[in-house]
């Protein structure tokens, strides 16, 4: 008896949640900005070295950038405010998964150049006469 008020306690001050919400997302809905679109480019903007280090991507940093500037164009003609922020929502969950490495570097890369570059991933690979030390050298 003692057993089940115990258990039924402990429900009801912790909750599960089935999903947890990404906190940048969240920051997002809560914040009101004159321009959201341009807080979140800026934010992306400012991680990107950190995720094309993380993701060692070897795409030069204004590439980069005017890939990610391409994205935000191509979305540039909405306008309904509904959508806007679900968009910022959506930038922000992407961004925090990246973050997080919740994503894998071909999604990344596709983003970036709109293919995936088969041989990019080999390029660190020692060959098959390779010595040891070169195996086992951190380029």
């Amino acid at each position: 008896n003692n057993r089940t008020t115990e258990n039924s306690r402990r429900r009801t001050i912790t909750p599960y949640r089935t999903m947890v919400a990404l906190q940048l997302a969240n920051q997002a809905r809560t914040l009101t900005l004159s321009n959201p679109v341009a807080r979140l480019y800026r934010s992306i903007a400012k991680e990107l070295p950190r995720v094309m280090t993380i993701y060692d991507i070897d795409i030069p940093l204004p590439e980069a950038r005017d890939a990610v500037r391409e994205h935000f164009r191509k979305n540039g003609h909405v306008k309904d405010d509904r959508v806007v922020s679900m968009l910022i929502e959506t930038g922000y969950m992407d961004l925090e998964e990246a973050l997080l490495q919740h994503k894998q570097r071909s999604h990344l890369v596709r983003v970036f150049t709109g293919t995936v570059d088969d041989v990019g991933t080999y390029r660190k690979s020692p060959g098959p006469d390779a010595s040891i030390d070169e195996q086992f050298a951190r380029n």
